[in-house]
């Protein structure tokens, strides 16, 4: 199949993805914007699980104050080396938390931040809901509602506010991806005014 170096470029524009990357998956999606997207995410999905295991140290602690002066956050993102925490790549990231925690308000880092008695008490309120219903079906219900939970009050599970398609947890590891460490939301703060 013959490949564009303009459909490669619009690609990599879109991906942040090496160009002989783009060409190859646009190769493997025949043509596909799409469907190289795709084979991209799933593909740097795989060099972050790998990068994900590394330990994180260096990082900032990157603050916002929204318009008004009413909101605040104070983030520390970490990744594994200074250089990378001065790139403008990780620092836009780190502002996109930012932004991220400022509006949306979670309460966690992740679901497995949650204290423990959090997580039952929803999956009590959710098991009294199912009254009538079989175990299994129970349990299917309970977990759906878990993970709706997670979705609302914890920061990795949210849908991204550039890009509802995406959660903070796959921003972060298609920036792993694309800057080749570890990237870890470490803890933040939200405070609001009057709070």
């Amino acid at each position: 199949m013959n490949i564009s170096i303009e459909q490669v470029a619009a690609l990599r524009a879109k991906t942040g993805a090496g160009p002989m990357d783009c060409k190859q998956a646009l190769i493997e999606a025949n043509g596909s914007e799409a469907e190289a997207i795709e084979i991209l995410k799933k593909k740097g999905m795989a060099r972050a699980i790998k990068k994900m295991g590394r330990e994180a140290k260096a990082g900032v602690i990157k603050s916002y104050i929204h318009a008004g002066d009413k909101i605040g956050v104070l983030l520390e993102l970490n990744c594994e080396t200074d250089f990378v925490a001065h790139t403008k790549e990780f620092q836009r990231l780190a502002l996109d938390i930012c932004l991220q925690i400022a509006a949306f308000n979670p309460q966690y880092v992740s679901k497995g931040n949650a204290p423990k008695e959090v997580l039952d008490k929803e999956a009590e309120i959710a098991r009294a809901q199912c009254a009538g219903k079989s175990d299994p079906v129970v349990e299917k219900i309970v977990q759906g509602k878990l993970d709706k939970w997670a979705n609302e009050f914890c920061l990795l599970d949210q849908a991204f506010f550039k890009d509802n398609t995406v959660t903070i947890k796959d921003l972060i590891a298609s920036k792993i991806a694309s800057m080749g460490e570890n990237i870890v939301v470490r803890r933040f703060v939200r405070y609001q005014l009057g709070e």
